[in-house]
């Protein structure tokens, strides 16, 4: 009797818990009925979505391409944030929506005493789990698919240098160099992601000042917060190589009226590897380290400390240094970027462009004058692009129609490839609007345009015992032919064409 009381004892104490937590769960489906009632809004939907799509990134698409940021360092910036901002607007809509439902019914008087219980036959709750479940699905397929293609995208060239800043000088000047298959973030960008997020928030700060439109016109060559070389350069080239003699061939037209073409030739000894001399092997080679102190622009360089091999240290100093007692500047390790100024970014003078048009025949050299005339009109500073491209070829076309009638007549076909050549010449190397004319950017490799090398070997530095930077020309080059009649230099090589 007793165990049968004990029984009936237990069951009824556990129906009791049951009906408690029933109760327990009833309340909070209550609770939660209005919100969801409630939610039942655009607003909290747009939210809802913001919230599902940071979800689903952060728990699916970011363990399957977060080793993809050591690569692509817009995943950093669009993983820690973009998707944490779209995860924080989503939170502050979700409850806006509600409350400005709540309010608006209130107004109206229609918002219902009882809200109907939390279940499938509630339209609310029905509508509300299709949306969540949809939206998971549409941003795991199309969120997985497009924040690679977008990260993708804005990793591109073309997006650094059409899209995101006003580069059009450099973006132009990077499709005609060297590094033109290689993306701009691989050299911008340091390794690392702390260096990712500070480079991409620096990109936002120019985004800004694109949109606004209060960038420095011309833009300034960032030589202060350039990666160092060692991190860019020479993930792909190794200094230490033995690179040898290099045999460099430069074309030159005189302005007479045959366009006169002569070569200079050199041997330009570039040096690497151990035990050899050259330009490589004095500024870079094992062992060597050069200091220095310049102006903020790095043109102007006062103090050089240079270590040899044997471990040896002499430093150079111009008057200007020593009278200002030592007073330092930027003190620096040279490296690549020092002499190759400008590797991706180069900008030509207007004697160099139409030297190297007329050798490649972009402008022709049958033409009478055409190496005179073409510098004249591409010195001429013209108001804009639009200006430049009207006058250029119109004033190549009026110099024979007036000057040389008879040439125009029997070449005019010739005369107008020959102004194209020209416009294209100027294009590529001035861009008025943003105020880049011949020689604002400084390229220092040789020192034919630029000062260049004798930054430091023109004799303006010189020791406490008056020794001064070694200037000696066959140091880096030897001249095997200076200025030349064309075929002359070929003709003592045995080459003939």
């Amino acid at each position: 009797m007793d165990t049968g009381r004990e029984s009936k004892s237990k069951r009824s104490s556990g129906l009791l818990t049951s009906l408690s937590e029933m109760n327990t769960a009833k309340e909070k489906r209550s609770w939660l009925a209005p919100l969801v009632f409630l939610a039942h809004n655009p607003l909290s939907f747009v939210g809802l979505f913001l919230v599902n799509a940071a979800a689903v990134i952060w728990l699916f698409i970011l363990p399957v391409v977060t080793g993809e940021g050591e690569r692509h360092p817009y995943l950093v910036v669009f993983f820690l944030g973009v998707v944490p901002v779209a995860f924080g607007l989503g939170m502050i809509l979700i409850p806006l929506g509600i409350y400005l439902r709540g309010r608006k019914q209130k107004k109206r008087a229609v918002q219902p005493r009882e809200f109907r219980p939390l279940g499938w036959d509630n339209r609310e709750f029905r509508n509300l789990a299709v949306f969540i479940v949809a939206a998971t699905g549409l941003n795991v397929l199309v969120g997985g698919y497009f924040s690679r293609a977008t990260i993708h995208y804005m990793a591109s060239p073309n997006f650094c240098g059409t899209t995101c800043h006003s580069m059009t000088p450099e973006f132009i000047a990077y499709q005609d160099s060297p590094h033109r298959n290689v993306d701009c973030v691989e050299c911008h960008i340091g390794s690392g992601r702390q260096a990712y997020v500070q480079a991409k928030l620096n990109g936002l700060s120019e985004v800004v000042s694109t949109v606004f439109n209060n960038f420095p016109r011309p833009i300034p060559t960032p030589v202060h917060n350039l990666r160092p070389a060692r991190e860019i350069c020479e993930s792909c080239h190794w200094p230490g190589k033995s690179t040898g003699i290099k045999l460099r061939v430069v074309d030159n037209f005189a302005p007479d009226s045959l366009n006169t073409r002569s070569k200079t030739v050199l041997a330009m000894v570039v040096g690497g590897g151990p035990g050899s001399t050259g330009i490589h092997s004095f500024h870079v080679g094992s062992g060597v380290e050069i200091e220095y102190e310049a102006d903020s622009t790095r043109q102007t360089i006062d103090w050089v400390r240079y270590t040899d091999t044997s471990g040896e240290v002499i430093e150079f100093a111009t008057k200007a240094w020593r009278e200002s007692d030592g007073a330092q500047r930027e003190r620096r390790v040279m490296d690549c970027l020092d002499c190759h100024t400008r590797p991706s970014h180069r900008f030509k003078m207007p004697q160099r462009a139409l030297n190297e048009a007329l050798a490649l025949g972009t402008v022709d050299t049958t033409l009478p004058w055409i190496k005179k005339q073409g510098l004249e009109i591409l010195r001429v500073e013209y108001a804009s692009t639009e200006e430049a491209a009207e006058r250029i070829p119109a004033a190549l076309v009026d110099f024979y129609q007036t000057q040389h009638p008879d040439i125009f007549a029997s070449m005019e076909e010739t005369v107008t490839r020959s102004a194209s050549g020209l416009l294209e010449i100027y294009s590529r190397n001035v861009f008025p609007e943003m105020r880049v004319e011949w020689g604002t950017y400084p390229d220092n490799i040789g020192h034919s345009d630029f000062l260049g090398c004798f930054r430091c070997h023109g004799g303006m530095q010189t020791s406490l015992d008056g020794q001064s930077i070694a200037s000696d020309c066959t140091a880096c080059h030897q001249i095997l032919a200076l200025s030349e009649p064309e075929g002359v230099f070929l003709e003592r090589l045995g080459i003939t064409r």
